[in-house]
């Protein structure tokens, strides 16, 4: 009984169970995220939500429980968070696992530099095509200059470019705001809604409520490895 007869659903994960020695992270918790849409995941520490997370992306194996991703026939199992980019699941973490001793060009094809004819990697056009990406979301960087000039909001932000050009749609960004000022987060914000637009569902796990209010449209709410419900923010006093 999915609820995936709906178009829009991107993700569904019913009653996912994750244990670990003596300790039970996840109880039949669930997670629905629909296209366009930016959905936060929230609870207090130790509620599961990074666990459920884990369990999408391929770090943990879950021990019971249903994943339908869009797109992907049959329940789902990703072995490896590479598994679960080739299907279109990306996250970023508060940490960035970039190099920050590349260049920003470098770092948003690195893996699949276009390369030349005699099968070099082909600079001019891997920096035309990382200034254009950066000018269409907005962001004013200096593609050849080393990540680490840039501040960890950049530097999040290059993360993000590279997976929604690696053709992500779905996005989970976990505490991303937690080191950035206000003005970084807006920037953070500005480039969530603009993605939503393009159709990316988003996973925002976050335990600032005015930023949830301000970005998200839906509320998943966990508590004790448990799934207390999904709301929309509109109806959330």
């Amino acid at each position: 009984d999915w609820i995936i007869m709906e178009e829009n659903v991107l993700v569904e994960m019913k009653n996912i169970v994750k244990t670990f020695p003596g300790v039970v992270a996840l109880d039949h918790a669930s997670l629905t995220l629909r296209s366009g849409e930016i959905h936060a995941l929230m609870g207090e520490n130790g509620a599961g939500k990074s666990t459920i997370i884990k369990c999408l992306t391929g770090v943990y194996e879950r021990d019971s429980g249903d994943v339908y991703v869009k797109g992907v026939e049959g329940n789902v199992h990703c072995h490896s968070t590479m598994d679960a980019q080739k299907i279109g699941i990306a996250t970023v973490y508060q940490e960035v696992n970039l190099c920050p001793n590349l260049s920003v060009a470098e770092n948003l094809y690195i893996g699949r530099e276009p390369r030349t004819k005699l099968n070099t990697i082909d600079w001019r056009t891997m920096n035309r095509k990382a200034k254009d990406l950066m000018e269409r979301m907005k962001i004013e960087v200096d593609v050849t200059r080393t990540l680490e000039n840039y501040s960890i909001a950049i530097q999040q932000m290059v993360a993000i470019v590279r997976a929604v050009d690696m053709d992500a749609k779905v996005l989970i960004l976990d505490e991303p705001t937690s080191s950035l000022d206000d003005h970084e987060v807006e920037k953070l914000f500005d480039m969530m809604r603009t993605l939503k637009k393009k159709g990316v569902g988003i996973i925002f796990v976050t335990h600032f409520l005015e930023q949830v209010y301000e970005v998200c449209d839906r509320i998943t709410v966990m508590r004790n490895g448990g799934f207390v419900g999904d709301y929309s923010v509109a109806e959330l006093p």
